[in-house]
Parts: structure tokens; sequence; C-alpha cells
């Protein structure tokens, strides 16, 4: 059996259906996913680095669908995007696109303190706050901080409404992040009740599923999209591939100062992602 060397140093055994999967979402069919999975399997070394699959993935695919070389890798993309307030947004429209009632940020009054949030979300009548945390080295851990301040904002925010200083009824948080999360803040999280979606947790709606299922991709997806036209493209809304690749590209490029030239190119390249 071989294995692969992942970015921490551990060791795992090389998964063949994982590069299919990878494959699949870069757009190929199942013919040339499963034809590349087991050509990557036969010549990649013993102890590979994940990082050298990749390579070898993009390259791959490249020859099949041209349109993956305009891709950058979702983690570095969501890296990418500015924290505050740009990537703060994106999530509150990723929370929408999955059937939330979503207000912006606002300062809540609890028993004890006043506590400013990043959104207040609704769902099957359930209303919870929303704590976004993003790293702009998507190797880095969220911890159990974020858990332990989130439940004693919970509770203050309740004795605040139960006491006629909230205005609102909270049930729970939902803590945000774009990184993996530590398993001591998973149990915690656990155990508290609170909501948590890292890059890969839970496993049935995480962050990369939900951007995956709804085809909501940052628009640092655009392989050439820097962090200062993002900034400029949030700034006047403009925050998924989405939205430049089928938007009104003169006025996006009017209103952000983006210039014409480089907004048709990258609403081009994200078409191109977006479109099997």
């Amino acid at each position: 059996m071989k294995h692969v060397t992942k970015a921490d140093g551990s060791l795992q055994a090389f998964d063949p259906g994982r590069v299919r999967r990878t494959l699949r979402k870069m757009g190929l069919d199942e013919e040339d996913a499963d034809r590349i999975a087991g050509e990557i399997e036969e010549e990649v070394p013993d102890g590979v680095r994940t990082s050298a699959v990749l390579r070898m993935i993009r390259t791959r695919a490249r020859t099949v669908r041209p349109a993956v070389s305009h891709r950058t890798n979702l983690r570095r993309a969501l890296a990418l995007i500015p924290p505050k307030p740009e990537f703060e947004e994106f999530v509150r429209v990723l929370l929408r696109e999955h059937g939330y009632q979503v207000m912006a940020g606002c300062v809540l009054a609890g028993r004890c303190g006043e506590h400013e949030v990043d959104a207040i979300a609704e769902k099957d009548g359930t209303t919870i706050f929303v704590e976004v945390k993003h790293h702009a080295s998507h190797h880095r851990m969220t911890g159990l901080d974020e858990g332990r301040i989130a439940r004693a904002i919970i509770e203050d925010l309740q004795e605040g409404f139960r006491s006629g200083r909230c205005t609102v009824s909270i049930d729970g948080a939902l803590i945000v992040c774009n990184t993996k999360l530590s398993e001591h803040a998973k149990r915690y999280a656990t155990c508290r009740g609170i909501g948590h979606i890292g890059w890969d947790y839970p496993e049935d709606c995480n962050l990369r599923t939900m951007i995956e299922d709804t085809g909501s991709y940052p628009v640092t997806i655009v392989g050439g999209v820097s962090r200062s036209v993002a900034t400029r493209l949030a700034a006047v809304g403009i925050l998924t591939a989405k939205q430049v690749a089928y938007g009104d590209t003169a006025a996006i490029a009017g209103d952000s100062g983006v210039s014409l030239r480089e907004v048709l190119l990258i609403a081009g390249r994200a078409r191109a992602i977006l479109e099997p």
C-alpha cells in the first residue's frame, strides 16, 4: 500500500477515490477521472507529498479540460479573501444559499455586556448568532477559544433576553472558519451544542461541500485575481465567481474601478470554471 505525506508531516494511505473525486469536481467526466486516477496511483512513489499529488492532478486534468488552468485551489482561494468585511459577507451569502434568513452583523445586549456578532441567522425556527473566523494560512487550525467565547456569549444573551435587555431570542451559536478545526475544538463544540462549520467539518455539511453544492465559489477561485482586486469587487457586492461570470461586466468595472479588460478576463475564466 502506498502512502502520502500530509502538510503536517504525517502519513496516510493513498486514496485513489479522493483523486477521482477531485478530478470530478474539476469538471472531468467519470471515464477521464477514473483513467487519470489510475495513472496517478501507478506512478506516484510511496511517501509522496499531497501537494505533489495535487500538482499531478491539475497537470493531467488540464489536458482534458483546459479551464482547470484558470482555477485556484479552493482552500487557497478562501485564504485570499480579505477577512473583514469580505469573508464575513461571503459567509452570509453562503448561508443564504443554504436556506438561512440572514441579517448582517450587529451589537446585541446581554445581561452583563454588549456583544458584536457577525450575523444573526434563522432557519427552521431556530435563531443563532454567527461568528466568522478567517486565517490567511489555510494550514492553521481553528482552536478551542472561539467555542469557549461563543458559549459565554450565548449564556449572556439568553439572560439578557429574559431580563428584557436583548430584543432577539438567541438559541445558539455557529462558528464558521476557512480552516480545519482542532479535535479539542470539535469535542467542546459537540458537548456544548455549538455549531461549527470548518473546511472539512462536519462531514456532511462543511465549508467545502456548502460551496461546491451550490457553485458559490469565491471570486478568488479564478486564477490571477489578486487580493486588491477581490477587495475592490467586494466593495460593490461582487463576492462570488457566479456574479462576475453572469453579471453586467461594464457596470461591475464602472462601479469597482477594476478595468473593463480585467473584468472581462475574470468573467471569461469564471464561466469556463463553472460550466461543465
